[in-house]
Formats: C-alpha cells, structure tokens, sequence
C-alpha cells in the first residue's frame, strides 16, 4: 500500500456512517454537542483546543478541519503555533507522567518473588 490516509479517503464516509449507524449518531451528536457556537466557551477557544487534540490525536483530517474552523473563528498564526506548542509540551509531559508510573512498576516488579 502506498499511502495509508489520503483525502481520496473521505470517499468512504458515507460507507462508515451507514455500516454502523447507531454508533455514526452518537459520535456525531457527541461532536456536534462538542463543537456548538453556543457554549461557555468561545468558538475560537474551542477550535483552538480541537486544535491541540487533534495534534496529539495526530488525525490528518482533524488537524485540517480544525485549522481551517480556528482561522474562520478568527485564530492568528501566532496562537495556532503557540497551540502546537502548548500540545507538544503536554504531549511530552503525559510520557513523563507515564514515566512515572513505569519507575514505580519497575521496582514493584523487582521486589516480587517468584
């Protein structure tokens, strides 16, 4: 296989979304409850922080549906970097949290006796 996501790749949406559709609708309801310009927080926040998600997530086509939704919001250039920042730092932070964790794991495992 040559390229494993490609925009030829929406082609299939309505194949997914009709393959499972009880499932389809609770997404979409989720991400439409998730995405509505009616909530506490203001859209370009919102977009901004869908943003990072999907940096983190690293979903192509939310990435781009994102970006393009930031900058309809009003998002600069300047906080679109600093998102991609702000992401990589947590993204960096949730490995030493993880790390954490694993230092722990290592000495329970090596304090046990067969």
């Amino acid at each position: 296989m040559a390229d494993y996501q490609s925009p030829k790749d929406r082609a299939y949406t309505e194949t997914l979304i009709n393959s499972a559709k009880k499932e389809a609708a609770a997404f979409l309801n989720l991400k439409y409850t998730a995405e509505r310009k009616d909530g506490a927080i203001p859209v370009k926040y919102r977009e901004l922080m869908s943003v990072a998600v999907a940096l983190t997530t690293q979903c192509a086509y939310c990435i781009e549906a994102h970006i393009t939704n930031a900058v309809q919001a009003g998002a600069t250039r300047e906080e679109i970097a600093e998102t991609v920042f702000i992401a990589a730092a947590l993204r960096a932070g949730g490995a030493v949290g993880n790390g954490l964790m694993a230092m722990r794991m290592f000495e329970e495992a090596t304090q046990q006796t067969p």
